[in-house]
């Protein structure tokens, strides 16, 4: 009789601990998916205010590399900050005068490439007529029915408001970049005193870690950029494409859109030559051209330049883009990639988020880059 009634009461026993063990573990779930929906509410609406804040710190990291270096020399912090800003903005000014330098060009032909393109509407709506017997009249009918008017001071008033908010987003940017590169050293503090004794080493492994993924990323993005320009110009200039460095800084600008932007690049490439009056052959040439720059970039720069630093598997690649995108757009894009290897870094470094690490990531080697391989900075 002693021996029943001990067993039952080690058999309660056991069944309260695992219902408590459930419990918690039931809880420690529920806190993450409240934290991930609070999170994401948080950035859909705050999206005018932080991604801003979002670009300049990975930008900062670019160049924190570069301010200490300054530093090194007895530069006082303020100024190295301010010489990398101003460093950041002769590159975009750069870009932007190379662009604008060949849009110039292209409004020169503008009234060719209205004739151009009016032809090859023509010869598509007779290949509708013949194909399923809609006449020009028609096909107008149906393309009016399709498309909503808009008053037109709308759509300029509209245009003027987003391009006001975008001027204002890009001085945001270079006044955010200033400020963390200057308050860099406060920010380290913080995260040290906002962090448990035990936790503080790991925090700042963290930090550095993050930023050391973000810098590698970025800064091997922008040398792949570099030799896709001139990848691009010399195989469009091969072809015939009129304005061809235009073209060449276009889709490799778009390259900051991972998957979506190089196809986007070669469709506008396309429809450009189009419109310039090229003929089939010249349309072939630009694929090909595209085949080839997409073999060069997988196979020799990506693992040579970026190499495989952030070290993520191509599903969670593939929805941490499709979720960017959804919550804030092209910025979102630009920003999937370095974002999801910081969580991924965090979930690493954190035992009880170690799973969502593993899944997040991949089974490759990291790989470093050439940059890295022969010494230099990336």
């Amino acid at each position: 009789m002693y021996e029943d009634t001990t067993k039952r009461r080690i058999v309660c026993s056991i069944c309260v601990i695992n219902s408590k063990m459930n419990a918690k573990h039931t809880t420690s779930i529920l806190k993450l998916l409240l934290i991930f929906t609070l999170t994401v509410i948080i950035l859909v609406y705050a999206k005018s205010v932080l991604a801003p804040i979002a670009i300049a710190a990975i930008l900062s990291m670019l160049f924190v590399n570069l301010s200490a270096k300054l530093e090194k020399r007895n530069l006082p912090r303020w100024l190295t900050a301010l010489l990398s800003v101003f460093i950041l903005l002769l590159a975009v000014a750069a870009l932007f005068f190379i662009l604008s330098w060949q849009v110039q060009s292209f409004a020169e032909n503008v009234d060719s490439m209205k004739a151009n393109m009016l032809k090859l509407l023509s010869r598509v709506q007779d290949w509708i007529h013949n194909q399923f017997g809609i006449d020009q009249e028609q096909q107008k009918d149906i393309a009016k029915e399709q498309v909503t008017p808009t008053p037109t001071n709308g759509m300029a008033g509209n245009f003027a408001g987003k391009l006001v908010g975008l001027l204002v987003d890009m001085v945001l940017v270079f006044v955010y970049t200033y400020l963390f590169l200057f308050y860099r050293s406060r920010i380290k503090s913080f995260l040290i005193r906002i962090s448990a004794p035990n936790d503080q080493e790991r925090a700042l492994n963290i930090a550095h870690s993050s930023a050391k993924v973000a810098t590698d990323y970025v800064g091997g993005l922008v040398k792949m950029i570099v030799v896709l320009w001139i990848l691009y110009g010399i195989g469009f200039s091969v072809v015939g494409v009129e304005n061809a460095i235009f073209f060449a800084v276009l889709c490799g600008v778009l390259e900051l859109v991972p998957f979506i932007g190089n196809l986007t690049g070669t469709s506008i490439t396309i429809l450009g030559v189009l419109a310039q009056g090229g003929k089939g052959d010249m349309v072939v040439g630009v694929i090909i051209i595209y085949a080839l720059v997409q073999f060069v970039q997988t196979y020799l720069l990506e693992p040579l330049i970026v190499g495989n630093e952030v070290n993520i598997n191509p599903l969670f690649t593939i929805i941490s883009l499709v979720a960017a995108e959804a919550i804030w757009g092209v910025p979102g894009m630009i920003l999937a990639i370095p974002v999801t290897g910081i969580v991924k870094i965090t979930c690493d470094s954190i035992p009880s988020l170690q799973p969502f690490g593993y899944l997040i990531g991949s089974d490759r080697k990291r790989r470093k880059s050439i940059w890295k391989r022969q010494g230099r900075p990336a």
